[in-house]
C-alpha cells in the first residue's frame, strides 16, 4: 500500500471541486484556517466554475484535479465538497502520477469514488474527513483532519452501543458513503474487502434502500470475510407511509447477524457535524468491548 508523505509546515495544499459548485465566500473562510495551520493552498482552476448544480463541466472538474495531481509542489489534495458529479469523470483521470508521488486525497460523501478508485486500483492510502465547505461546522472534526494530515497521532475512544458485537480486529480500513459503494459495484472502482473493516454511513436514503444495498454487499461476498464493521452516522433517513419496520442500524445488524467479526455501530463519522478522520487503507485496530469502542493505527503513534 502506497502511504502519501505527511504534512509539515510550508507544504502545499490543493482545493479541488470534482462535484457540486461552491461560492467564494463559502471557500474562503477554510482557506485561512488551512494557511493558519502553516500550509500554502492552491485552488483548481474549475474551483468557482458553474454548469447548473456542478462546479463546471465534466471535463473542467476533471482537469481541475489533474492539474493538482500532476503538480509536484502539490502534498496534498482535498475536496471541497460533496453532491453528486465525481464518478461522471473517475475514468478522465491519470492518476499514474500518484505512483511516485502519492498524495493524500482527502474528503468523504461523494469522495467515497476517490477513495475506492486509488485504495482498490492504486493501493494508495487517503484520508476520509471532511470537508472546507464543513470546517466551520465543528472544531473536533476539524482538528482530527489537521493532526491526519500531519501524522499526528489518530486515537478514538467512543461509547458503546447496544447493538455492536464484541471483538477485535486488526486490518486496512475502506468504504466510505453507503449509496456510492453500492453505485460503483462490478465497476474498475468497486472495493475488495477481504480481511478488510468496512466503514459505512449516508444520508437522506429511504430505509428500503438502505436495505437493498445491504442485500447487495451480503450477496456480492462483500460482508462475508470482514475483519470488522464500522457503522458511521445514518443521517435523516427516510420511511415510505406503511413503515419497513426497522431503522437503518437494525437494517444493517440483520444483514451481518451471522458473521463473527466485531461490529461498531454509531461510530462519529459521516453527514453530520461530528465527522472524525479516517485513515482508509492504513492497518487499523478496531477493538469492540462492553465498556467501549477503540480504534487506532498501531504505526502511526507518537
Amino acid at each position: 500500500m502506497l502511504i502519501p508523505p505527511f504534512l509539515s509546515s510550508g507544504d502545499t495544499i490543493g482545493i479541488c471541486a470534482t462535484a457540486r459548485k461552491i461560492d467564494k465566500e463559502v471557500l474562503e473562510p477554510a482557506i485561512e484556517i488551512l494557511k493558519g495551520w502553516g500550509l500554502t493552498v492552491v485552488l483548481s482552476s474549475n474551483i468557482y466554475s458553474c454548469d447548473n448544480q456542478y462546479a463546471g463541466t465534466d471535463y473542467q472538474r476533471a482537469q481541475g484535479l489533474q492539474e493538482l495531481i500532476n503538480r509536484e509542489d502539490v502534498n496534498a489534495i482535498i475536496v471541497v465538497r460533496g453532491g453528486y458529479g465525481t464518478v461522471r469523470i473517475i475514468d478522465q483521470i491519470n492518476f499514474d502520477p500518484l505512483k511516485t508521488r502519492p498524495k493524500w486525497i482527502c474528503g468523504y460523501s461523494d469522495v467515497t469514488v476517490l477513495h475506492s478508485h486509488l485504495c482498490t486500483q492504486h493501493q494508495m492510502a487517503t484520508l476520509h474527513c471532511t470537508m472546507p465547505v464543513n470546517f466551520k461546522l465543528n472544531e473536533d472534526a476539524l482538528e482530527s483532519v489537521r493532526k491526519a494530515l500531519f501524522g499526528e497521532e489518530l486515537r478514538y475512544l467512543i461509547p458503546t452501543d447496544l447493538g455492536n458485537k464484541n471483538g477485535k480486529a486488526h486490518g486496512k480500513i475502506i468504504g466510505g458513503n453507503l449509496s456510492l459503494l453500492y453505485a460503483l459495484a462490478a465497476s474498475g472502482s468497486d472495493i475488495e474487502t477481504s480481511g478488510k473493516i468496512l466503514f459505512i454511513e449516508d444520508l437522506d436514503e429511504y430505509l428500503y434502500h438502505v436495505d437493498r444495498m445491504m442485500i447487495q454487499l451480503k450477496r456480492s461476498g462483500k460482508l462475508k470475510n470482514l475483519a470488522g464493521l464500522i457503522v458511521g452516522g445514518f443521517t435523516d433517513m427516510k420511511d415510505n407511509t406503511v413503515p419497513f419496520g426497522k431503522n437503518a442500524y437494525q437494517i444493517i445488524a440483520d444483514a451481518v447477524k451471522e458473521y463473527h467479526y466485531p461490529v461498531c455501530f454509531n461510530f462519529p463519522a459521516g453527514h453530520q457535524e461530528l465527522n472524525k478522520a479516517i485513515y482508509f487503507g492504513l492497518d487499523a485496530v478496531l477493538d469492540v468491548s462492553e465498556q467501549e469502542v477503540k480504534l487506532y493505527y498501531p504505526h502511526i503513534l507518537s
